[in-house]
């Protein structure tokens, strides 16, 4: 038999990522970006400028509500629009090429990475605040996890 016959052909599976995540998957995922980062530090921060905890908690809830309708639109948008792509896709469709662009560029440059710095320099904030438990942690020992952690990723 030749190469090319039927007989000597193997099926080949193709490799890829599963397209599915599970409610526990999305929740964890959820969870981890919410818990891991700003949730222990913005509290602080709501509390110094109201000086109530009830209109903080007031805050909190009128935010929450306000995610989750914006949650429920993206929503909406992923099931009406099932395609790869996220915003990019929405804006595309809605306003054409030219401002789907600018809105990649602008998440890819800016809002990205200030994320991933505001991410760094609370994570080493909190590795740093048992060692400095009665006073603060200095900004320069801040700075340089912060940039340890970023370089490591």
């Amino acid at each position: 038999m030749g190469k090319g016959s039927a007989a000597s052909v193997e099926v080949q599976e193709k490799v890829g990522l599963k397209k599915q995540i599970t409610l526990f998957q999305g929740v964890a995922i959820i969870v981890g970006i919410i818990i891991g980062s700003g949730i222990f530090v913005s509290p602080v921060g709501i509390l110094i400028h109201v000086k109530s905890v009830g209109m903080s908690l007031v805050m909190w809830g009128v935010c929450g509500l306000y995610n989750t309708l914006c949650a429920l639109c993206y929503a909406e948008l992923g099931a009406s629009i099932p395609q790869s792509g996220g915003e990019y896709i929405y804006i595309k469709r809605a306003f054409g090429d030219y401002p789907a662009f600018i809105c990649l560029w602008i998440n890819f440059m800016l809002i990205c990475p200030v994320g991933v710095a505001a991410l760094s320099l609370i994570a080493s904030l909190y590795i740093l605040q048992p060692i400095f438990p009665t006073c603060l942690v200095p900004p320069l020992a801040e700075k340089f996890i912060a940039i340890c952690i970023v370089c490591k990723y």
